[in-house]
């Protein structure tokens, strides 16, 4: 069965996490990534590790169907090996501070002269224009300077970064975005170009609906938030309000656990069945909650209601009740909640792979489903486990120039 990206070749030098996790969904949709990595290797290898000696979760379920090169960018022998897989390369990744290539010698101007069909993909913190663009940035300070943090959390306590890793993970799916419609576009063209995502732009992006709500805060109060904002020029945190035209929050069920929540979605429509299902037609006919703006306008009752109906259920048994009448909803996952969940598994989203040292663990799966070319997952590489497959399948080595060339420490220190 061919692939989506079968064909397409990716050379790939991102490390940690927003450019392999871009680099892995391309592996995923059959395009042969070859993670090109320093003789130490990628850092995120030996960080976070729970088994000595063996490569750490962090970098396993972040380079699944990739093939692993080592390359000494130091070395004469090393960059000249490097320029002949960019001519045979479609695309060429990285995610290396600001001016990294170009001290090498491999800006976008000199990577276009040499192949002017690749693709060349960059992410940065804050991209190479504007006062920012030489800081660095992580995960947090991205959420942090894209506004993600000013709006999680409740009003009273400080801001707070999510759980889900939208600044790196989140820009790596950006950049997926970008490197495929460069690749599109290059069908008709000819040409590569280069491809540039910034980490504050991706979150920005994702927080767009904050800034839907920063202009709309110059005409009049935010009557869907559950906090005053009348006067306000800053959205404040959202706390677990929906942030849309509907109600929403979390309910505290039985078992009283740090997760034992039912998020649920007030909606207009179903309100009459969920009132007569909670209070009976004593609360269908509440004058307090008869339309959406009487329930905004005393939301905190309406919510004290249903947390003492939830108080009796189980969030999996309210659940169940709530969708009996279409009521969206659904109860807060913890991590062990979601490595057992049975429609995660049905899914493939939390598969079990057999690696060759850890043994078998498991990983997140492929989110997007393709009818004709499913993913098929396998594990991460050992550091240049395929070096010598690579340049005899790529480049047409012999054994004597592979040899030759290691002696001159092409693929390792010196």
């Amino acid at each position: 069965m061919s692939k989506a990206l079968a064909g397409v070749r990716v050379l790939d030098m991102t490390h940690v996490q927003a450019g392999p996790a871009a680099s892995q969904m391309l592996a995923w949709m059959g395009a042969d990534v070859i993670k090109l990595e320093p003789p130490t290797g990628d850092i995120t290898r030996t960080q976070l590790r729970d088994i000595p000696d063996v490569d750490s979760l962090y970098f396993t379920m972040l380079n699944c169907n990739k093939r692993s090169i080592t390359v000494n960018m130091k070395s004469e022998e090393g960059k000249a090996t490097f320029i002949e897989l960019l001519k045979k390369s479609d695309v060429l990744m990285e995610n290396f501070g600001p001016g990294v290539l170009d001290r090498f010698g491999f800006s976008w101007e000199e990577v276009h002269k040499l192949n002017p069909k690749l693709i060349m993909a960059s992410v940065k913190g804050f991209g190479s224009s504007g006062p920012y663009a030489d800081f660095k940035a992580y995960e947090n300070v991205a959420q942090a300077m894209g506004g993600a943090m000013a709006t999680t959390g409740f009003n009273d306590g400080p801001p707070s970064v999510t759980g889900a890793q939208i600044g790196d993970t989140g820009t790596g799916m950006h950049f997926v975005i970008g490197i495929l419609a460069a690749l599109f576009h290059r069908t008709h063209s000819g040409e590569g170009q280069y491809v540039e995502v910034a980490m504050q732009d991706a979150v920005f992006n994702l927080c767009r609906v904050k800034m839907r709500d920063h202009q709309r805060l110059q005409h009049g109060p935010l009557i869907e938030y559950s906090v005053p904002t009348e006067g306000l020029t800053d959205v404040p945190r959202g706390g677990n309000d929906s942030g849309g035209g509907q109600l929403g929050n979390a309910l505290k069920c039985k078992g009283g656990g740090i997760n034992d929540y039912l998020y649920v979605v007030v909606q207009e429509a179903i309100w009459p069945a969920l009132a007569n299902l909670v209070g009976g037609e004593k609360l269908v006919h509440d004058a307090r909650f008869a339309k959406i703006g009487d329930r905004r306008a005393n939301q905190k009752a309406m919510w004290r209601i249903l947390n003492e109906f939830a108080s009796h259920h189980t969030k999996r048994e309210l659940m169940a009740i709530f969708n009996e009448i279409d009521v969206p909803c659904g109860p807060v996952l913890g991590t062990e909640d979601l490595a057992n969940d049975e429609h995660l598994r049905a899914r493939q989203m939390y598969v079990e792979i057999d690696h060759p040292k850890r043994g078998k663990h498991f990983t997140v799966g492929m989110p997007v489903k393709l009818s004709a070319s499913p993913a098929e997952i396998t594990t991460a590489p050992l550091l240049g486990q395929h070096t010598d497959e690579v340049l005899k399948e790529v480049l047409g080595y012999t054994d004597e120039q592979i040899a030759a060339k290691r002696a001159s420490g092409a693929f390792g220190k010196v």
